[in-house]
């Protein structure tokens, strides 16, 4: 019966799908699903989960909950929030995944693009695109497990950031169904500012169907280099080195634990390449408790001779002589290389256990600060994940874009990824969320420059200050184009009791 009221409420095109909640004590499997993050600290069922096959059913959805009292609507990719960004209360949630469509298609000057379903995976992007036409998309996220569309509500970054810009900083177009049940084709030529909006834009203004992105001939090998570093003033004056002039595709790197007893995060987590070894004796006496790790890869094709052009490179850098790692991969086994971390994660049973991840933006001029008065004292024994510390260059950011940055030039993401072992064996989460607390307070009583990356807060004063100057332009966008706060209610932004009003 809850079903047939679905259907004639929402007119759902062919190979779409709504489940209900039908009560009794039981949502189903897929309510469940839908109901927590790979966060797995906050839960919320909703009422229903539509399968959509077409931005013409997103739109149903979105006319369905216009006409009701309070229903609300959330997006949900590959289920990766971190702290219920994707849920909706008593509301629906749409499962993109089931929008998958990819096809090759060409701009009128010749650009070949993906256009791409707001569901596909980035991973299943990299396949198609490399495997059956040997091109790619330019800018990557680490993870290739995500959609589209969810990185593109946000921003999409990793190591190719500095030079190729975020995945924001990569799109032709958008088609997005606004909060006003609006279906828009928008580009930067055309409906310009719900294009901007919608990119970093947190889900508040549309809901990203489908995405144009640029494609380029995929290089064929790839030469990944590790070095290690003592000093965090080495690391990061290298590091900027290398983002504002060097020859590098990639630049990330990260912070690890200088002990050898905690493969996640210490010595054991630095090594690439059969057979590669950590030569603990080669570490400078008198070393602290966290050491740092410089990530580099260069692209390469088949006959070409990079080893000098890598060595050179080297040669001005001031790491550790000894501790360097290299290793020849295809571009797709680089790209796809935490995959085999999330292999021994499912197998270890990390990978179902809660995530208090904690991303910061951070300014150049702060972050050896951070590191000695956050990372070194309270981070000392690592999280059981990866610490990433690594550069990136606000100018290959658009400023149009909702995404906040923080002030200077050249800030760095520190990520911390904590993937324990569950309660009891790893410890309680509620441990992890006051640690993270403790250090986005000392972000605060040290004055530093500072924004969350995949924001997460509890009240709209918090917001407005994250968003600062550009809070006014945030508010008149969702009046704008989701005027009755529809969208994204886990975001905690906005609420259909106290709606946007346009200043």
């Amino acid at each position: 019966m809850m079903i047939a009221y679905l259907d004639q409420q929402l007119r759902l095109g062919p190979g779409a799908e709504a489940i209900p909640c039908l009560g009794g004590g039981d949502p189903g499997p897929e309510l469940v699903a839908a109901s927590q993050d790979f966060g797995g600290v906050i839960r919320a069922l909703p009422a229903v989960v539509l399968r959509p096959g077409s931005a013409e059913d997103v739109a149903a959805a979105i006319r369905m909950a216009l006409r009701s009292d309070g229903l609300t609507i959330a997006a949900r990719g590959n289920g990766h929030s971190v702290a219920g960004q994707a849920l909706a209360p008593g509301g629906i949630v749409l499962d993109m995944r089931s929008m998958g469509r990819i096809e090759l298609v060409w701009s009128d000057d010749g650009q070949p693009c993906a256009d791409v379903g707001g569901g596909v995976l980035w991973g299943e992007l990299l396949e198609w695109g490399v495997r059956v036409h040997g091109m790619a998309p330019r800018s990557w996220t680490d993870y290739l497990g995500l959609t589209v569309g969810g990185t593109l509500s946000n921003a999409g970054i990793s190591g190719q950031a500095f030079r190729q810009g975020p995945q924001i900083a990569n799109v032709a177009e958008l088609e997005v169904v606004t909060g006003d049940a609006e279906r828009v084709v928008c580009s930067p030529s055309h409906r310009s500012d719900l294009f901007f909006a919608v990119l970093g834009g947190l889900g508040q203004f549309g809901i990203i169907t489908r995405a144009r992105i640029p494609l380029y001939r995929a290089p064929p090998l790839v030469k990944w280099i590790r070095v290690v570093y003592r000093r965090v003033e080495e690391y990061v004056a290298d590091a900027e080195w290398l983002v504002k002039g060097g020859v590098f595709d990639y630049v990330e790197g990260f912070a690890f634990v200088n002990r050898g007893d905690d493969p996640a995060n210490g010595w054991e987590s630095v090594p690439i390449g059969p057979g590669s070894v950590f030569e603990p004796d080669l570490i400078p006496p008198g070393s602290g408790p966290l050491l740092y790790c410089l990530e580099l890869a260069l692209h390469h094709d088949l006959n070409e001779d990079v080893d000098k052009k890598v060595e050179e490179m080297l040669r001005a850098l001031k790491y550790i002589n000894g501790l360097k790692f290299t290793m020849e991969v295809s571009y797709v086994e680089f790209l796809s290389r935490v995959n085999l971390s999330e292999s021994e994660s499912r197998a270890n049973g990390s990978w179902h256990a809660p995530h208090p991840w904690l991303n910061i933006l951070i300014s150049a001029s702060d972050i050896v600060d951070f590191d000695h008065n956050v990372l070194q004292p309270i981070l000392k024994d690592g999280i059981g994940g990866p610490m990433l510390v690594y550069p990136l260059l606000k100018s290959k950011w658009d400023p149009r874009m909702s995404v906040v940055l923080p002030d200077s030039e050249v800030f760095y993401l520190v990520a911390l990824l904590r993937c324990n072992q569950p309660y009891p064996i790893g410890p309680p989460a509620e441990e992890l969320i006051a640690q993270n607390r403790e250090i986005l307070n000392l972000c605060e009583s040290n004055g530093y420059d500072y924004k969350l990356y995949l924001p997460h807060y509890e009240s709209q004063p918090e917001w407005a200050d994250h968003f600062g100057r550009t809070w006014a332009r945030f508010v008149d966008r969702k009046a704008r184009y989701d005027s009755r706060a529809i969208l994204a209610p886990g975001q905690l932004i906005f609420s259909r009791a106290h709606p946007p009003s346009s200043s």
